[in-house]
């Protein structure tokens, strides 16, 4: 008896994973896989246009500008970066060169998130499970090894995965360039194109004493100004170039 009742449902149920490598995996799978290195990207973001795409072995970066004047790419590959101004390749300063790479790049991490979470240099950390709203979440830490870590890798990241879909719903970051800060991101319009899911973000702002990890329940109680909207437009992904 014990046996069919058990086999009918009366043992207790699975509890979600606690490992972290496992709750990313999940969440990347679920959220486009290995179409995020076999496609060919591109949105619009504030008036610029961003693609990225893989050749040569390289993941390519890019931000183009058209201005009145002149149409500008800020192109990184791999550890290379370029500025070209109607083509022509342009001379910069190194923290010129350092600051533009670093822009390029985060505009299209935040894009393909989570996508980036399962680099060399990511550390991951499990902080429990966190009600917020109706929907209960993985909370997981973000560090950056130094190497491989880019320049702000002692920034720290926390990320919520919704324990039945693990999608990253929220995330929150600390960093520290121009004068540092932290950030709580909501995620919200969410839609596929090409397989690949991509969001929206209302953007938020802390600037008390609290730690990161504590922007969750800030959130839940209205204490954090909104700051910005972070908005995608024209996303458009096809299957990649492989020369």
């Amino acid at each position: 008896m014990c046996l069919l009742l058990i086999a009918f449902g009366c043992k207790e149920q699975a509890k979600p994973s606690a490992d972290p490598q496992e709750i990313v995996d999940r969440s990347i799978e679920a959220s486009g896989g290995e179409r995020y290195q076999n496609s060919r990207i591109e949105f619009t973001f504030r008036d610029r246009k961003y693609i990225a795409y893989r050749e040569k072995g390289q993941r390519v970066l890019k931000r183009i500008t058209e201005t009145d004047t002149a149409r500008i790419e800020d192109v990184k590959s791999g550890t290379s970066f370029d500025r070209l101004v109607a083509g022509v390749s342009q001379q910069l300063a190194d923290t010129t060169r350092q600051n533009l790479a670093d822009a390029v790049n985060s505009v299209h991490y935040f894009a393909y998130l989570p996508s980036g979470l399962n680099d060399p240099a990511v550390n991951k950390t499990y902080l429990g499970i966190k009600k917020i709203g109706d929907s209960e979440y993985h909370k997981i830490k973000v560090t950056f090894d130094q190497e491989g870590g880019g320049t702000d890798f002692e920034d720290v990241f926390v990320y919520w995965f919704n324990t039945e879909t693990y999608l990253p719903d929220y995330l929150a970051y600390e960093y520290h360039t121009n004068g540092g800060g932290m950030r709580f991101r909501e995620a919200y319009n969410q839609r596929k194109a090409g397989g690949i899911r991509f969001v929206d973000y209302r953007n938020y702002k802390y600037g008390g004493p609290l730690p990161v990890t504590a922007l969750d329940s800030l959130f839940m109680a209205g204490e954090l100004e909104l700051l910005s909207l972070i908005e995608l437009k024209d996303i458009q992904v096809s299957p990649g170039n492989y020369n």
